[in-house]
C-alpha cells in the first residue's frame, strides 16, 4: 500500500528519533521515487553503462542506513540527502573506471532535465563534481542548490524547504550556479565537443 507524503514524513522523523525498526517501513515508501530517479540520473549516462536503475538505488540504501546520525524532518530533505549519495555512487564508480582504463571514456552526464546548464547536452560527471566541489569553496548554498535540483530532483519549493530558505534564494541561486558552472565546465574542457 503506497504511503502518502505526510505518512512518509513521519515514518522519516520516527527513524530519526531513534526508532530503527521503522527503515523497514521506509524503504517500501521510498523505493518507487528512489528507482525513479536512479533511471533519470542513469538515462544521462553513456548506454553501455553498467550500473542498472535497481543496482544504484540498492548502492544508496546500503549507504543510507549506514547514516549514523540521520535526522530526517520531512521527505523532501531525505530525498536531497538520497541524492547526494545517489551522485556520490555514480562518481565513485566513474572514478573506478576511469582508473581502471586509464584515461577510457568519461561518462557523460546530460543536464536537460534539469534546465541545461549550456546549450551542449553532455558533460564529463568528474568535470561535473570538481566543478560542484569547486563552487561549494565559492559559495556552498548555491552548490548545495544544484545537488538537490539536478541530482535529487528536487522542485524550487522542495529545495527551498530543505535548505531553509525562500523559493526566491533558491531561484536566484539556480541561475547563478547554473552560469558558474556553464564556465567553469567550459574553461576544464569538461563540456562534450
Amino acid at each position: 500500500m503506497a504511503k502518502s507524503v505526510g505518512d512518509v514524513t513521519r515514518l522519516l522523523i520516527r527513524y530519526g528519533n531513534g526508532e530503527t525498526e521503522v527503515l523497514q517501513e521506509i524503504v517500501p515508501a521510498v523505493y518507487d521515487e528512489l528507482h525513479r530517479l536512479a533511471r533519470g540520473y542513469l538515462r544521462r549516462e553513456r548506454p553501455d553503462h553498467t550500473l542498472d536503475p535497481g543496482a544504484l538505488v540498492n548502492e544508496a540504501y546500503l549507504r543510507i542506513i549506514k547514516q549514523e546520525a540521520a535526522s530526517w524532518e520531512n521527505r523532501a530533505q531525505f530525498f536531497g540527502m538520497a541524492a547526494k549519495i545517489m551522485r556520490n555512487v555514480l562518481v565513485d564508480y566513474a572514478r573506478e573506471r576511469h582508473a581502471a582504463k586509464r584515461g577510457g571514456q568519461m561518462f557523460r552526464v546530460s543536464f536537460s532535465k534539469a534546465e541545461k546548464i549550456s546549450s551542449q547536452p553532455d558533460i564529463d560527471l568528474l568535470g561535473l563534481d570538481k566543478a560542484l566541489d569547486q563552487l561549494g569553496e565559492v559559495n556552498s548554498l548555491h552548490a548545495r542548490i544544484v545537488e538537490l535540483r539536478f541530482f535529487g530532483n528536487l522542485t524550487v519549493k522542495e529545495t527551498a524547504e530543505v535548505l531553509g530558505v525562500s523559493e526566491t534564494t533558491v531561484e536566484r541561486g539556480w541561475r547563478f550556479a547554473r552560469a558558474w558552472l556553464r564556465r567553469a565546465l567550459k574553461e576544464s574542457g569538461a563540456v562534450a565537443p
